[in-house]
């Protein structure tokens, strides 16, 4: 999954074993959570309320003003355009693309992220849960796309991506009758490594990667604190709107701070035409080889285990009920669907982002028509160049110093539903803590398995597949596996002694 997600107060009632739905999540085990703790909002219904208002419409379906809630989109599109616009970049300088074609991706990308968040927020059909979620090209996904393409060319990584869309429709069904082995324990743990991954990629957007020219240069890590701070004074300062859109105007004083220390070059915006039109198939037409898409496919199922829990904590994020074995499909679904359309415009495979769970949270705004405009607002980046390349001379260290609080909210999240997964029970702490240490390894100590041959690689070095797979495993093995065989030793004995 993607790369890149206050108030926190409160804690969530347990659900009903065996049951597939998500619980309201403001409520804690003595009664509402205290008006104290409640987002301010003057909306108050979709602040602070467990629930469906007096009309019978839930916050997330609820509509708000236009002008309101374009400004709430915009605040999501600040946060989260740093990872199309990195990925693109990444992938030119990699691939040494033309400076054009360069551009006429980088288009696609905001447009397919408006596309993909359409589908999820609104849900169209059997498409999207509808929940307020974003888009965006995945950051393993992209990595696994560049090795395919130095290894057998564009035309082939294309076509790996439309083959591993196509993957994920076929297996979907299959994955969905094992959604019962992904418990609370399962997916809050999953969730604590994702949101530990992803504090980890903002930090290295404000410090740089160690060993390269400027790592940790003071001024980047001043700009990065500084941001963190005027979010933090906004935060504390402010009330209603002005609160909720703390995110946004902590990144816009950090970026005008970075502009009055000579940081930030200017001039790039005004560069370039007006419009862009992404190409179809710009690398030509796609080829199509199992053996070389194999990596990406095996990817698909752990970016579906990883989509299962962001639906899930979206849901409690918002507190919203779903039923997993109907949301979660529809959400595998969405990312299919938009990265099938991402292959035939040369982009790697789309995936729901995090990103914006942590943003909901601190704006305690849950309606999923602001990430409905949010994509209307990427789309309308990806045709007008001038907005894209404004966005792009932010400087990496402010928006990962925005990033570093909204992702850590995705951590406190996942803790929040492992509080709720009965950790005084021994089996479940061992299960957790062992899926933590797999799962965080390869995370914080990058290239531990270097030495392992690359297809293997690729799926170990994935922190949040493995941290998934082995909860879901010794899950089974300790509360489905174990006490059959228990049962049965008890019953031989039983008979044994008649």
């Amino acid at each position: 999954m993607s790369s890149p997600r206050h108030a926190l107060p409160g804690t969530h009632q347990p659900p009903t074993p065996g049951s597939h739905t998500v619980g309201p999540e403001d409520a804690g085990p003595h009664g509402p959570r205290p008006e104290d703790d409640r987002p301010e909002d003057d909306h108050p219904e979709d602040a602070g309320s467990d629930g469906p208002r007096n009309d019978g419409v839930h916050p997330v379906d609820e509509s708000r003003p236009l002008g309101r809630i374009l400004l709430f989109g915009i605040q999501h599109v600040l946060v989260m355009a740093a990872t199309p616009i990195s990925a693109i970049f990444l992938m030119s300088a990699t691939l040494r693309l033309d400076p054009r074609l360069t551009v006429d991706l980088l288009s696609a990308a905001f447009v397919l992220s408006g596309a993909g968040s359409l589908i999820q927020s609104l849900g169209p059909w059997k498409f999207g849960p509808r929940l307020p979620f974003v888009m965006l090209p995945g950051g393993a996904p992209l990595v696994l796309f560049l090795a395919i393409a130095e290894q057998h060319g564009l035309r082939t990584a294309t076509g790996a991506v439309i083959l591993t869309a196509l993957f994920s429709f076929v297996v979907l069904p299959v994955f969905s009758r094992l959604l019962a082995f992904f418990p609370a324990l399962v997916i809050g743990t999953m969730i604590v490594i994702v949101g530990v991954n992803l504090v980890k990629v903002g930090a290295v957007l404000v410090t740089g990667r160690p060993g390269e020219p400027g790592f940790a240069a003071p001024v980047n890590l001043g700009l990065g604190m500084a941001t963190i701070g005027f979010t933090v004074v906004c935060y504390l300062l402010f009330s209603g709107v002005l609160r909720q859109l703390a995110v946004m105007l902590g990144l816009l004083a950090g970026t005008a701070f970075a502009a009055a220390l000579g940081t930030v070059d200017l001039g790039r915006a005004a560069e370039g035409g007006l419009f862009n039109v992404p190409q179809p198939l710009p690398f030509g037409s796609p080829r199509f080889d199992l053996v070389a898409a194999l990596p990406l496919m095996l990817y698909s199922l752990a970016s579906m285990a990883e989509a299962t829990g962001q639906t899930v904590i979206n849901a409690e994020a918002v507190g919203k009920e779903i039923d997993r074995r109907t949301a979660v499909p529809r959400t595998i679904r969405g990312d299919a669907l938009t990265s099938l359309a991402g292959g035939f415009l040369g982009l790697p495979l789309m995936v729901t982002s995090g990103e914006n769970i942590g943003i909901v949270r601190v704006t305690g705004v849950r309606s999923r028509f602001v990430t409905a405009a949010a994509g209307l607002v990427l789309i309308a980046i990806g045709f007008l160049a001038p907005v894209t390349r404004a966005i792009s001379v932010i400087p990496s260290a402010v928006i990962g110093g925005t990033a570093m609080v909204v992702f850590a909210v995705i951590t406190v999240l996942g803790i929040q539903m492992l509080g709720r997964s009965d950790l005084d029970r021994h089996t479940n702490t061992f299960v957790c803590a062992v899926a933590l240490a797999l799962g965080l390894l390869p995370i914080l100590v990058p290239g531990v398995y270097a030495g392992f041959p690359p297809n293997l690689r690729i799926l170990l070095e994935s922190g949040v597949a493995v941290g998934a797979f082995t909860a879901a495993l010794l899950h089974f093995l300790f509360h489905h596996i174990r006490p059959g065989d228990a049962a049965r030793v008890a019953a031989a004995r039983t008979e044994s002694d008649r």
